[in-house]
């Protein structure tokens, strides 16, 4: 729920941005937990000084309410911060081992995820945990809600409180985002205008076709119930289980090389792979329920993050806010165990994501939220979208890190992670690339998918596909 306030004229106010006022309804209320690890016993007295010195001077939404204006216009009214209001600082039994930590911190986890926001104070908080678990000396968990902005500014945002942990003055760096050569590419070069027309038209069919899909996806057609979605109504009120796993990055590098593919191919084909692993539940037959992944997509036009003040200026090349898209891929099919081909996983992806990538399905599907926002307001656009969500059995989103060892008041951070939550499925993936290593956050409804097992198949997964690369001449 929105709070409502009439925001006179001369206050500080802005409009809240389409993709912020859908979710922030009636019917979703979307939030990003983000974790880091320390590598050093947690020191919360500077904490309320960071807090007004760093963090709320990022963007002016971290210090507004959400409001409607007297036209029922929602509206980011800037106001007075009450630090102490925001922090959390939760007590567990004193004296227990990391491994009694981990199951702490996992319920704690799911507790605050369950937790809505409170709306009458700017929509986020910290929790630090000063309890050592078996990854890390303590953790601090920012929550925020996803109006804030999307993963690439809460991202931006974050980073601008962190500081290289072995020269401060010298800036963050992030790995290359550049994809692996394609004879598509390639031949858009080489040839001239008259012998790309099949091309345009191959795209112009895909854009149709994909886009269209989407339209039945988000309003009819659901995917079958399964291991990996309950297809419960109020799923996105359930409690959630959090847990992650880490792979080298490297490993998956080798992957990509043998391949010719991207990283993101690789990854998603392990997590396809997996997911299909778990699904079988341990038996050698056919798994082909129709289960579709939300793989959500950056839109902005950029090769790396952008500082937070080059993303609040107005009409930058990388704006703040929400400014992603999402691809409905189908997962795979999956024979028996003895005769699939671990790799096939991994080329179906590229295929299938290379493909929705060249059409225009995502601009379509944001130029028709936009017209149902404008022809009938967006709590009838948030329903779209939750249906979007509700039908599909999983989504996919994953965010760059730095390659260097990062700093918070001077406590190293040895690793993160981040849960998208208050999203009505069974099962969310969210990945993200630090210090050579890639971490894998899994979100599932709580006594409904077997989290270790699921995590299992996800590693076996790697394990098959690694070897098979490794194998391929």
């Amino acid at each position: 729920m929105v709070k409502e306030l009439n925001v006179d004229e001369g206050e500080s106010s802005e409009p809240v941005s389409p993709t912020g006022q859908y979710f922030n309804s009636s019917v979703l209320s979307i939030c990003v937990l983000a974790v880091l690890d320390s590598d050093i016993a947690i020191d919360d007295s500077p904490a309320l000084a960071l807090l007004k010195d760093v963090f709320l001077p990022i963007n002016p939404r971290f210090s507004s309410l959400m409001v409607k204006d007297e036209n029922g216009v929602k509206q980011w009214k800037k106001v007075e911060v009450k630090l102490e209001d925001h922090v959390n600082i939760p007590n567990f039994p004193p004296g227990l081992s990391p491994e009694s930590y981990d199951n702490h911190l996992s319920n704690y986890l799911s507790k605050i995820a369950m937790e809505q926001l409170p709306h009458n104070r700017p929509l986020w908080n910290i929790h630090i945990i000063k309890y050592p678990t078996s990854n890390a000396a303590g953790n601090l968990i920012f929550k925020l809600h996803h109006s804030l902005g999307d993963g690439f500014s809460l991202m931006g945002a974050l980073l601008s409180c962190l500081q290289r942990a072995d020269n401060p003055s010298v800036p963050l760096t992030f790995p290359s985002l550049t994809s692996a050569p394609t004879t598509t590419s390639l031949s858009l070069k080489a040839n001239c205008i008259f012998k790309n027309i099949p091309n345009v038209l191959w795209s112009a069919f895909n854009t149709v076709s994909d886009f269209g899909w989407s339209l039945l996806k988000s309003s009819y057609v659901e995917d079958d119930i399964s291991l990996i979605r309950s297809g419960g109504p109020g799923v996105e009120f359930k409690p959630i289980v959090v847990s992650t796993m880490t792979f080298s990055l490297d490993h998956i590098k080798q992957i990509k090389t043998k391949l010719r593919v991207t990283i993101n191919d690789v990854i998603t084909g392990i997590i396809f792979f997996g997911t299909r692993l778990y699904m079988q539940g341990g038996s050698n037959k056919l798994n082909s329920e129709n289960s579709t992944a939300l793989v959500l997509l950056n839109t902005r036009n950029i090769g790396g993050y952008k500082s937070v003040k080059e993303m609040v200026k107005p009409d930058p090349e990388s704006a703040w806010g929400n400014q992603f898209g999402f691809l409905h891929v189908s997962l795979p099919e999956l024979t028996t165990v003895e005769s699939c081909k671990p790799l096939d996983f991994v080329w179906k992806a590229q295929k299938l994501i290379q493909r929705k990538r060249n059409s225009r399905a995502v601009f379509l599907t944001g130029q028709l939220l936009e017209c149902l926002r404008k022809f009938t307001g967006p709590e009838t656009t948030a329903k779209y979208i939750h249906s979007t969500l509700k039908n599909s059995s999983m989504t996919i989103s994953n965010v760059i890190g730095p390659v260097e060892r990062m700093a918070l008041a001077n406590h190293p951070i040895k690793s993160l992670y981040f849960m998208v939550i208050g999203v009505p499925q069974s099962l969310t993936i969210t990945m993200v690339s630090y210090m050579g290593k890639l971490r894998i956050a899994v979100g599932t409804e709580k006594d409904y998918i077997d989290l270790p097992k699921f995590k299992s198949s996800i590693e076996n997964a790697f394990g098959m596909i690694l070897k098979a690369a490794h194998e391929t001449v």
